[in-house]
């Protein structure tokens, strides 16, 4: 399964301290079905958690994800920081999710090529 992070999430992630180890891994939560919150549309909410803490007082992320093909983590923010998406909000996902899950081999790589999307490393 392809995953990757949006270049503002990456700079999300490395202010926050967030590593692509801790994305892999709520993604294969994800996989596993322990998806945190279903916002339909292709959008789920997951938790990652804190370095040195749980998952349930750390950080919500929005990730778009198609089951067993690609995952996209477009947005995170600090559970102290706000409780939830506004419906405008939810629904531009949704119009991100629609654009960025279809996408090809092509359209990925061209994605990488100019920098909008990073692929999470992991050591699978």
């Amino acid at each position: 399964m392809q995953t990757f992070k949006t270049k503002a999430f990456a700079r999300f992630a490395a202010r926050e301290g967030i590593g692509d180890a801790a994305l892999y891994e709520a993604v294969l939560r994800a996989r596993r079905g322990l998806v945190d919150a279903d916002l339909g549309g292709g959008v789920i909410k997951q938790r990652v958690a804190r370095k040195g803490g749980g998952r349930s007082g750390g950080f919500r992320t929005i990730v778009l994800f198609r089951q067993g093909e690609l995952a996209f983590f477009v947005y995170g923010f600090a559970k102290s920081g706000r409780e939830n998406l506004r419906r405008n909000e939810l629904e531009t996902f949704r119009l991100l999710a629609d654009e960025y899950l279809a996408l090809d081999r092509t359209g990925l790589s061209t994605a990488k090529a100019v920098g909008a999307i990073i692929e999470v490393q992991c050591d699978d």
